[in-house]
């Protein structure tokens, strides 16, 4: 017979009661075999503290174009609004350091994010067959993923699961792996053993990011000015980059590691396990003169499926022109 509290499942196939604490480690082990670094529990409720920031930063008009993330302010911090009767929140982390980037000096600079293939094609699917995990163990679980795909608090749901703390630089850090991390997010409506909130802060006095940020981007309450930030100019924002800002991208033309980069914590950055965030040989060995001469034919045979393939061929090659002559 099932039982009749909420915080015990019955597993059908083993014909027996599974408790919450014993389908967390389940889950946190199968979130493991599917290559995710990190994953932790966090029991749902309204983030009433992140409303007064988020407010001010978007009232400040520092989302930009980014117009979506002003929409539904309340979704964004309650899961609950999300998902009927949402009880949990599984955050997973995935590493995407590289260090084997771009071998040619004086080239167009990319992001160590877009070095490989996008990462909503990698993580998506394994957050599904997580969920699917979860369902055959309770197979009344409802839930909904995430990543970078709806409004939710990533980061912030990240901090309640334990993975780590919000930096200066607005980022996920973890004192294990750094920052060069991708969110998934599974909010479910059953109850689960909870990880405790990472409460501390581990920045100290560090400011580096702030220093080292070209555009001067990075806010004192740790979220970011994108009207500024070389990331948005570069992938987000339609049209050409002011002319003010080409002498500080440093030949970069997609994205902005500058705050990860001079970042203490990223130091002893682990080498991601997932092949497809890997920068392929041909793209490594690209020279200025290669840079130079891409065809849109080219462009698309190299960039298919990754995160620079997004962008407007036209523009990127404008980008390309002006961060060369400057």
């Amino acid at each position: 017979m099932r039982p009749n509290w909420n915080w015990d499942y019955y597993d059908s196939k083993k014909m027996a009661v599974i408790s919450t604490q014993k389908l967390s480690l389940e889950i946190k082990s199968k979130a493991s075999d599917l290559d995710f670094d990190m994953c932790g529990i966090a029991k749902v409720r309204p983030l009433s503290e992140r409303k007064s920031v988020l407010k001010e930063w978007v009232d400040a008009g520092m989302n930009d174009i980014m117009g979506y993330l002003a929409r539904e302010p309340e979704k964004r911090m309650d899961p609950g609004l999300l998902v009927p009767g949402a009880r949990s929140v599984i955050v997973t982390a995935l590493n995407y350091y590289s260090e084997a980037g771009q071998k040619k000096e004086g080239v167009p600079v990319l992001s160590r994010y877009t070095y490989g293939k996008d990462y909503h094609d990698i993580i998506i699917p394994r957050l599904r067959e997580l969920f699917e995990f979860i369902k055959s163990k309770v197979p009344d679980a409802g839930g909904r993923v995430y990543c970078d795909s709806g409004p939710v608090h990533e980061k912030a749901w990240a901090v309640e699961a334990g993975l780590g703390w919000q930096g200066r630089n607005s980022l996920l850090i973890n004192k294990g792996l750094g920052s060069f991390l991708f969110i998934g997010v599974l909010i479910l409506n059953i109850e689960l053993d909870y990880d405790k909130p990472f409460t501390s802060d581990l920045c100290g006095e560090c400011r580096l990011c702030i220093g080292a940020c070209p555009t001067q981007a990075i806010n004192d309450n740790r979220t970011i000015d994108t009207r500024k930030c070389i990331a948005n100019l570069t992938i987000d924002k339609r049209g050409p980059i002011p002319s003010e800002i080409i002498p500080k991208l440093g030949r970069r033309i997609y994205g902005c590691d500058k705050c990860q980069e001079v970042c203490p914590w990223n130091t002893k950055a682990r080498k991601t396990r997932i092949p497809e965030f890997k920068l392929t040989k041909e793209i490594a060995e690209m020279g200025s003169d290669d840079w130079l001469s891409l065809t849109e034919e080219k462009f698309n045979r190299l960039f298919s499926g990754y995160p620079i393939g997004r962008k407007d061929f036209k523009q990127l090659m404008e980008n390309v022109r002006k961060v060369m002559e400057a």
